[in-house]
Order: structure tokens, then sequence, then C-alpha cells
């Protein structure tokens, strides 16, 4: 990967991290949380499109891709919200 595809990819973590963070009312998080939070939830979002038959966009920087991310990093934050109740 190149260095300009790198930044793409932390960029869009970053922002899809923030953005489920906000719509899950987790809190913001760090910067650093943000980005693993939104890097996993594209993956996730991209596997979760492609099970359910739609076309993944997460090919690069563009509203469809920063939606999948989001969307994966939602559903990554319910999951793991669920596993912290567990545990209490």
């Amino acid at each position: 990967m190149d260095p300009v595809g790198l930044i793409i990819w932390l960029v869009l973590g970053a922002v899809a991290g923030w953005l489920a963070g906000m719509i899950m009312k987790t809190g913001s998080g760090s910067v650093v949380t943000n980005i693993i939070v939104g890097i996993i939830g594209a993956f996730l979002g991209g596997w979760l499109a492609s099970m359910l038959g739609f076309a993944s966009a997460t090919g690069g920087f563009s509203i469809a891709s920063i939606v999948t991310a989001v969307i994966g990093a939602c559903v990554l934050l319910f999951v793991l919200g669920l596993i912290q109740k567990g545990r209490t």
C-alpha cells in the first residue's frame, strides 16, 4: 500500500469511528481508538454488505465507503457493548 492509500485508510477510519461513537453514544474516544474502530468497522461493514448481497463500497474515500465503515463500526460497538454488559 502506498503512503497516500494508508493516509486515506487512517482518515476514513478516524471519521467512521468518531461518527459511530456519536451514533452509538459511546463517546468520541481517542483518535487512535476511533481509527481502530473505524478500520475494523470498514472491514466488517464490507463483509456484511457482501453477505447481504450489496456491493461493498470500501475501495476509496467516498460517501459510500464512509457509510459502509460507519455501519460496520456501529455493529462492532454494539457487539462490544453486549460483551461488556455480559461481563459485569
